[in-house]
């Protein structure tokens, strides 16, 4: 009962809950005890009713109490107020679980013991890896997959990448060496969360969140913060994976849809498992088909099908696939907001380089020399200790775009986003003439 009840993030929610709960078996049991011994004494019937309503009052406040305690393996932090925290900066795994066949948690504290700020939910945090065999540390973003407030701790819930189909790459660095060598107890350095892809808990539009795969994951934390935030707000939240065994978070998600009634879920399975049969609501893909079918009836039924913002994670092809529709459909751009997770499965275009030259990043006042072993310019401006905002560093989602003030740039490959006039995509791109300015 315990357990249960912790789950249960709303305090009222939890203290009713708790005081019926506490009530009935009060009630059963004194109603036990009366039957044998006084069956027709009205005092002690009296109290019977005493203890009852005892009883609810006790599961009340014990419900309260439950929920201002945290799991014992995650220490209550501060909440930053501060900017204080800019850099890098060590954490420490203090739990890690299993969420599927291919995703595990990873719940971090700062070793420091500090208070950490919380974020909007969407944003990623960045993290930095010393992986043996690899001649610089390797630097990745994850979705943040939670949320609570206060802050206390991060939870990045990361797939185990293997090689693209198609394409001779070996198996993600990153992805493998936290499911395989990351244990509770390591240590891990950070940045402070970031990312333009979030939830507004300001407004009040409805909601339609749409994942497949690890897409799932920012989602958490949008269904989370606003089921805290704003329980009035209509959510709808379709899911695509394969089968149980890539499913994950459903006990999480199922405690979110009996806390928060405006919380509507779907999930779909593209290769379910015979035994499977009847035990998830649809099979096939997430497409706009359905999501016609499952929302348009209610958003106009509500009369809020223009003021619905769709909010899109997962694999490119999905990504592309539900852009279309969208557009198709009529919804207007800015109402749908995304972040993709990979470029799919080509090969980075060969181009010819420079083989070395001076960048200047005229904010930061540093003239350095780059030789292209440094990588692109994104990695080498952090080995030297600049610190751009950048995302998905794969030429997406335009976080890393910068202004360009002399010299050019060549991209590995064609970018997705198209940066503004005058500006350029360092996450994926390399000198091309012998001195590059760069307004970082």
């Amino acid at each position: 009962m315990l357990k249960s009840l912790k789950k249960i993030e709303n305090p009222a929610a939890r203290a009713i809950t708790a005081a019926l709960t506490a009530g009935a078996i009060a009630t059963m049991v004194s109603g036990i005890i009366i039957g044998f011994t006084a069956p027709k004494d009205e005092n002690a019937q009296r109290v019977g009713v005493f203890t009852s309503l005892l009883a609810a009052v006790g599961g009340s406040i014990l419900g309260l109490a439950i929920g201002s305690q945290k799991d014992p393996e995650i220490s209550t932090l501060p909440v930053m107020e501060s900017e204080d925290w800019k850099d890098w900066r060590d954490f420490v795994v203090v739990r890690k679980v299993k969420e599927s066949q291919e995703i595990t948690s990873f719940y971090l504290q700062p070793k420091d013991g500090k208070a950490i700020p919380n974020y909007k939910p969407g944003q990623f945090l960045t993290i930095k890896l010393d992986i043996p065999g690899q001649n610089r540390p390797v630097i990745r973003t994850y979705s943040l997959s939670d949320y609570s407030e206060p802050c206390d701790h991060y939870r990045l819930s990361i797939k185990r990448e293997g090689s693209p189909d198609g394409v001779d790459v070996p198996p993600g660095i990153a992805s493998n060496f936290m499911h395989d060598q990351i244990e509770s107890g390591s240590i891990l350095q950070a940045k402070p969360p970031n990312g333009k892809f979030f939830l507004d808990l300001s407004q009040s539009s409805p909601i339609i969140l749409l994942s497949n795969g690890v897409g799932i994951t920012p989602m958490l934390a949008m269904v989370k913060a606003a089921t805290l935030k704003n329980a009035q707000r209509q959510i709808w939240f379709l899911h695509g994976t394969r089968n149980s065994d890539f499913h994950g978070f459903q006990e999480e998600i199922s405690d979110l849809v009996r806390q928060n009634p405006n919380l509507h879920v779907h999930y779909r399975y593209s290769r379910p498992k015979p035994e499977e049969e009847g035990l998830y609501p649809s099979r096939g893909y997430v497409d706009i088909e359905m999501i016609k079918s499952l929302i348009a009836p209610e958003l106009e039924r509500l009369n809020n099908l223009q003021e619905a913002e769709y909010f899109l994670c997962g694999s490119p092809a999905f990504m592309d696939s539900i852009k279309e529709g969208l557009n198709q459909w009529g919804v207007e751009h800015k109402r749908f907001h995304s972040e993709s997770f990979g470029k799919g499965a080509k090969a980075p275009a060969v181009v010819e380089q420079m083989h070395q030259a001076e960048i200047v990043f005229s904010r930061s006042m540093k003239t350095l020399n780059w030789t292209e072993k440094d990588g692109t310019i994104l990695e080498f401006a952090e080995a030297n200790n600049v610190n751009p905002a950048y995302s998905c560093r794969a030429g997406i989602c335009l976080t890393c775009m910068c202004p360009i003030q002399e010299g050019e740039v060549e991209y590995r490959e064609p970018p997705t986003g198209e940066p503004d006039q005058g500006s350029v995509l360092i996450c994926i791109s390399h000198p091309k003439t012998a001195r590059v300015v760069l307004d970082l």
